[in-house]
């Protein structure tokens, strides 16, 4: 037993490289315990085959392997609730101190409150660093502290702001690993052993090349194509470094991938200062709408069944893979909240459970986008037409064929509702709760 012990706590940064609070760690002086605790709370509402926790426990042992073939060490594997989890490392290991990194959603600040209060009772200091993203919390507001409601003025600060020397400096992890705690039999834990099975569902390779960045703004909107980076999964549980992404973005000749990344940091901010947008609608107003929740429409939008084909499209798509398209996913969202006036909460909790790269401040934030209700969201009157969204980004028909094989046959159900119809509804249903 040595005479002190820091532990690294793993959660949404799944990586030995580039890593601020693993390194924060490993320059601490004492050795370097790494842990993961598999969470019940968050795991005993997904299904068995949840590919999210697959791709987790996938990535823990490639992380442990690599440890012990290069560097003769080892992470502890953990299923409990963090608290009694941490008491019972505190009992058996001389515990200094905890570093991890910070974690931005309201469960991730409660639950790291509790740490804090258990730590602090031990006399063990608490560590926490800024890694999932570029700028946190309160670093990026309008001139008088308050926050941005708008995302064009944020992004522009944000970009006047970043120091690259000092915002995208990387921490060479892999040269102090020798600092890890030379412990024997840590614990690993089976998929199994937390009851899951493995998902036939697997998480896709993303694709950051130059090649593909330079024409991210002409590409993306195009399903039917290969022009996204298939990004998400591995941003929301850290298997790539931020940093390096965002040097990528600086280095394409378009823009657009950086605008998107700093979306995702927006609607982060958004979340930090009102967490309140989980459950209700940012313009408050809003929460007046008068939905329909028909749970059958609902039933036929999930399936992939609304008679639209690009809807229908999306959803087998997201059914079948974990993945949508971006601009699908804009289409859905309007379709369900306005030409079947669903609550977006609805959509917003499917679209939790089946997301691979489900992040709650961006799905919340662009769910409410859709829905009109959101930060810096389209017009309520903004419906997309299911059919002229076809012709603009689908016009070969390429991507609802994949999706839809029995689309232009008799076999394809009928249009569920019919577009000029539903959208005076919902202009009428609007117009009388926001006025």
């Amino acid at each position: 037993m040595t005479d002190g012990l820091s532990i690294f706590w793993f959660r949404r940064d799944l990586r030995l490289e580039d890593n601020a609070g693993l390194f924060s760690a490993l320059e601490s002086g004492c050795p370097v315990l790494p842990i993961f605790i598999f969470d019940p709370e968050i795991l005993e509402s997904l299904p068995e085959d949840d590919a999210r926790v697959s791709f987790i426990h996938q990535k823990l042992q490639h992380m442990r392997e690599k440890l012990s073939r290069n560097y003769q060490r080892s992470l502890a594997i953990y299923h409990g609730n963090p608290v009694t989890v941490f008491k019972n490392i505190i009992a058996s290991h001389p515990i200094k101190a905890v570093y991890t990194n910070e974690d931005y959603e309201p469960y991730a600040r409660n639950r790291d409150k509790k740490i804090d209060d258990l730590l602090s009772s031990q006399n063990i200091d608490f560590y926490t660093f800024k890694d999932q993203v570029v700028f946190a919390k309160n670093e990026i507001t309008k001139d008088d502290g308050n926050p941005y409601v708008v995302y064009t003025p944020f992004m522009r600060k944000w970009k006047s702001n970043l120091n690259p020397a000092k915002h995208l400096n990387q921490f060479d992890c892999q040269n102090l690993f020798h600092k890890l705690a030379d412990l024997a039999d840590l614990p690993n834990l089976s998929l199994q052993d937390l009851g899951f099975i493995h998902s036939k569902i697997l998480v896709p390779d993303y694709h950051i090349a130059l090649s593909l960045l330079d024409k991210y703004g002409e590409t993306r909107d195009y399903p039917a194509l290969s022009g996204t980076s298939r990004l998400g999964p591995h941003l929301r549980f850290g298997t790539i470094s931020i940093r390096q992404l965002v040097k990528k973005g600086l280095a394409s000749k378009d823009e657009t991938f950086l605008n998107e990344l700093i979306w995702r940091e927006f609607f982060m901010q958004i979340l930090w200062h009102f967490p309140r947008t989980v459950h209700e609608s940012f313009k408050k107003k809003y929460d007046r709408i008068v939905w329909r929740n028909n749970e059958e429409e609902f039933d036929k939008w999930k399936t992939g069944q609304t008679g639209y084909a690009l809807v229908d499209a999306g959803m087998r798509e997201l059914n079948t893979t974990g993945y949508m398209h971006n601009r699908v996913r804009m289409l859905v969202a309007s379709f369900l909240c306005k030409h079947l006036l669903i609550d977006w909460r609805w959509g917003e909790a499917y679209f939790a459970e089946k997301l691979l790269d489900f992040e709650l401040s961006s799905n919340v934030g662009n769910w409410q986008w859709a829905s009109g209700s959101g930060v810096d969201a389209a017009p309520y009157f903004r419906i997309f037409n299911p059919m002229t969204q076809i012709e603009k980004f689908d016009k070969q028909r390429v991507y609802i064929k994949k999706w839809v094989p029995e689309f232009d046959t008799s076999d394809y159900p009928e249009k569920m509702v019919d577009h000029k119809m539903a959208r005076e509804r919902c202009l009428t249903v609007y117009k009388a709760a926001l006025n």
